[in-house]
C-alpha cells in the first residue's frame, strides 16, 4: 500500500517553473531492489518514517510517486563553470528530483536521486551510481551533519544488481540508487543558464521563486536574493574550514543557492591543517585545495552575479557581493569556536584567539581531530609543547559551550580520513558485510550529540 499523504506536508512548487528549469524523465527499470541504507532519522523530518521496507522500495527505488508532490522526476537544466571553464552542455545526467514537501522546521525540502538512469543530460555516461560512491555518500553527509556543516543528507542507497564498468575502480563493480533529502537543487549554473540563453522572463521567475520558498520572502529583488546567497555560502565555507573538509569539486553547478552543500564525489578531510590538501587527483592545480575554498565559492557566487546582470544594475550587486568576505570572516570564527566548544566572547578576542589556533595547528601539523578533541571546552593538555603556549594564555578565559559530560569525551576522536573510508568499503566489497558501515554511522551519529548545542541536544 503506498503511503498515506497525510504523514507529510507535500508540496508542488517546482511545478510553477518546471517548465523552462526542467524536463519530465522516467526512472530506469533496475534488476533487482535490495536496501542497504535506511535513513529512518532523516525521514523522520518530512514524514516518511513510518514506511515498510516495501513502501522505502517501491517509493525510493522503483520512484512509484509519493501521493500529492511532483506528478513524476524531473531532471534540472543548468550550465556552470568546471575548473573556471563554461561548459553549456550540463544538467541532470544521472539524477532527478522527484518529490518536494515541507519538513517539521517549516523547510521545503527536495528529494532527490542519484544513479537513477539516463536523462537528456547523460551525455555518454550510462546514468549510474556505483555503491561505493553510495557508500562514500553516506560517510560525507553523516560526517558533515555531525560538524554542523549545512549539508544534504542521505536518505536512502538501494543496490540495483546491474555490473558498472569504471576507469576509476575495479570493475565491472556493483551498482545503486540514492536519494539524497537537500533544501532544493538549483544551482549557480541554474541562473547562468538562463544568462546565457538571455532569458529575462524566466530569469525574473527563477529568482523569485527562490526568494519565496528557500528564503521564505515574498521579492522579486535579484540584489535581495545575491545578498543571501553570499551569506548563506560564505557560511559553508566556513563551516568546510572549520571541518578540515573538501568538497574537491566546487564548480558552479555544483553550489546551491540555499548554501547547503552537496553532490559529493572525490571528498576527502584533511588529516592535518595542511592549505594545499586537494581531494581530486584531477584537481592538478589545486584550484579547490582546502585553503582556496573560500575564494572558490566566493568565484561562484561572483559568476551568479554576472548572470543576475540580465535584470539588475551592476553597482548594488557588487555591493552585495562584498557581503560575502565580511560574513566569512564573521563565520570563520564563530564555526572554529563551536568546534572548539567554546562560548564567543565576541571582538577581537575571539579573532586573536582563532588566529592563534590556525598558527599553532599549521605550525605543528597535529591531527585536526585529535587537536579539536583535545581542546574541546577550553583545555590545552600539558603534553601540547611550547607551539601551544600563546593558546593556553589566551584561551584561559573561555566559558566552555557545553560540558565534557557525554560518554563520547571517554574514548577516542572520530575521524573520517581515506583509509578508513577504504577499510569500511572492503568488507562490503569482499563478503557483504556492512557492520563497519552501520557500526561507523552510529559512532558519528554519538559524536554529533557530544558536539551539538545543549538546546538541541536535550
Amino acid at each position: 500500500m503506498p503511503v498515506s499523504p497525510q504523514a507529510y506536508r507535500s508540496s508542488t512548487a517546482l511545478t510553477e517553473i518546471a517548465d523552462f528549469i526542467a524536463d519530465p524523465v522516467a526512472p530506469a527499470d533496475f534488476p533487482q531492489t535490495i536496501i542497504r541504507f535506511r535513513n529512518d532519522r532523516a525521514a523522520a523530518e518530512i514524514g516518511l518514517e513510518t514506511l515498510t521496507d516495501a513502501e522505502w522500495t517501491a517509493h525510493l527505488g522503483r520512484f512509484q510517486p509519493l501521493p500529492d508532490t511532483l506528478p513524476g522526476p524531473f531532471a534540472m537544466r543548468y550550465h556552470g563553470h568546471q575548473f573556471r571553464h563554461y561548459n553549456s552542455d550540463l544538467g541532470d545526467g544521472r539524477g532527478f528530483t522527484f518529490a518536494q514537501m515541507t519538513a517539521r522546521d517549516g523547510r521545503l525540502l527536495e528529494l532527490g536521486t542519484k544513479g537513477s538512469g539516463q536523462t537528456p543530460y547523460s551525455r555518454s555516461g550510462d546514468g549510474r551510481l556505483t555503491l561505493k560512491g553510495g557508500v562514500r555518500e553516506i560517510l560525507a553527509t553523516e560526517m558533515l551533519e555531525a560538524l554542523n556543516v549545512p549539508t544534504s543528507r542521505t536518505l536512502s542507497i538501494i543496490e540495483t544488481g546491474e555490473a558498472l564498468h569504471r576507469g576509476d575502480e575495479p570493475s565491472p563493480t556493483r551498482s545503486a540508487v540514492m536519494v539524497r533529502m537537500s533544501h532544493g537543487h538549483i544551482r549557480i549554473g541554474s541562473f547562468q543558464r538562463l544568462a546565457f540563453e538571455r532569458d529575462e522572463a524566466g530569469m525574473k521567475r527563477l529568482v523569485s521563486y527562490v526568494l519565496r520558498y528557500f528564503y521564505g520572502e515574498d521579492s522579486e529583488d535579484p540584489v535581495r536574493l545575491l545578498t543571501l546567497v553570499a551569506q548563506r555560502t560564505a557560511t559553508l565555507a566556513a563551516r568546510y574550514m572549520a571541518a578540515g573538509f573538501v568538497h574537491g569539486v566546487l564548480n558552479s553547478d555544483n553550489i546551491n543557492v540555499t548554501g547547503e552543500s552537496f553532490d559529493y564525489g572525490p571528498w576527502r578531510f584533511a588529516p592535518t591543517w595542511d592549505p594545499e590538501f586537494i581531494a581530486a587527483y584531477f584537481d592538478h592545480s589545486g584550484l579547490y585545495a582546502l585553503a582556496r575554498q573560500p575564494e572558490a565559492i566566493q568565484w561562484d557566487v561572483m559568476q551568479l552575479a554576472s548572470s543576475l546582470r540580465l535584470i539588475a544594475e551592476s553597482d548594488p550587486l557588487i555591493a552585495a557581493l562584498e557581503g560575502f568576505a565580511t560574513t566569512y570572516q564573521q563565520e570563520i570564527v564563530t564555526a572554529i569556536l563551536w568546534r572548539l566548544g567554546l562560548t564567543p566572547r565576541g571582538g577581537t578576542e575571539d579573532r586573536a584567539l582563532v588566529q592563534t589556533f590556525e598558527r599553532a595547528l599549521r605550525e605543528s601539523q597535529a591531527s585536526l581531530d585529535r587537536t579539536y578533541f583535545d581542546l574541546f571546552g577550553g583545555q590545552v593538555p600539558d603534553h601540547y609543547d611550547e607551539t601551544w603556549n600563546g593558546l593556553r594564555d589566551l584561551i584561559e578565559p573561555y566559558v566552555p559551550r557545553r560540558a565534557r559530560d557525554d560518554a563520547y569525551w571517554q574514548g577516542a576522536p572520530e575521524s573520517m580520513l581515506i583509509d578508513e573510508v577504504e577499510a569500511i568499503w572492503a568488507p562490503i566489497a569482499e563478503r557483504d558485510d556492512w557492520t563497519m558501515l552501520h557500526d561507523k554511522v552510529a559512532r558519528v551519529r554519538a559524536m554529533g550529540r557530544a558536539l551539538a548545542d545543549p538546546v538541541a541536544a536535550a
